[in-house]
């Protein structure tokens, strides 16, 4: 991984942080390539149970770095869209893969593709003094990074086009009060908070973990009866692991489950 990405592996919880500070941590190719790389990684590795994104400095994230795109030659519809697909997309394509928790503390401001990309998250934190801006109309463009499928599905159709069409900055509460981040830290606190978040996720029954993102993420585009169905091998293979049988032991213990964290 380059400087300008890193990624940290401590007591089961992996950490990408965007580390151009400098330019609001606007990403280019070759953080895009690393990002995609270290989700990829994170997935395969047994060690780790939750992975945590957030940024160096002041800003989360200000989208892509139109200075590092170069001149368009030829067609530049087919040239901006093969740049998406093949730059940006894997990291929204590496997230969809990622079974583990995803989490985002979003320690400034996210604007563009910088929100879009916070929003693939399972959960967001913020800190006050965040903002967020779906700023692509602001060029005459449109969400390149999945904001148009995100957004809707957290706040509402109706909010959610009012965001993307005016290119409006909102406040990390009015964040928290449509529902786009869940909580709202002091600034300094925030990663510190939400890294022990990511730790007790990670030292936590990892089957279930796992298997509660699937039913869940699974469950949206179904109904009831479908979302019963559903469950029903997963709660199998929960039932079998380690960590359901000592968490009955425990219980009948009356004392806290020892799970194995893997």
């Amino acid at each position: 991984m380059g400087d300008e990405l890193r990624f940290e592996k401590s007591d089961g919880v992996a950490t990408i942080t965007l580390n151009r500070p400098e330019a609001l941590n606007a990403f280019h190719n070759t953080m895009l390539a690393d990002w995609a790389a270290a989700l990829h990684e994170c997935q395969l590795d047994d060690e780790i149970g939750a992975v945590l994104l957030t940024g160096a400095g002041r800003a989360f994230c200000a989208g892509g770095d139109v200075s590092t795109l170069g001149a368009v030659e030829g067609n530049a519809a087919l040239h901006i869209g093969d740049y998406l697909r093949t730059h940006v997309h894997p990291v929204g394509r590496a997230v969809s893969a990622l079974q583990k928790p995803y989490l985002c503390a979003v320690n400034g401001a996210a604007t563009g593709a910088g929100m879009d990309m916070a929003l693939m998250a399972d959960i967001r934190w913020a800190a006050r003094r965040a903002q967020f801006c779906e700023s692509y109309v602001r060029l005459g463009l449109i969400p390149g990074d999945g904001g148009a499928f995100l957004l809707p599905r957290l706040i509402g159709m109706s909010k959610a086009l009012e965001l993307l069409w005016t290119g409006e900055f909102i406040d990390a509460n009015t964040a928290q009060h449509l529902g786009i981040v869940s909580r709202v830290c002091d600034d300094a606190a925030l990663v510190g908070e939400m890294a022990e978040f990511a730790a007790q996720l990670a030292r936590g029954p990892r089957v279930a973990i796992r298997l509660i993102k699937q039913v869940a993420r699974q469950s949206v585009n179904c109904d009831l009866p479908a979302a019963l169905d559903l469950v029903s091998g997963p709660m199998g293979v929960a039932f079998n692991t380690e960590d359901h049988l000592e968490a009955v032991v425990a219980f009948n213990e009356k004392r806290p489950p020892r799970f194995r964290g893997r």
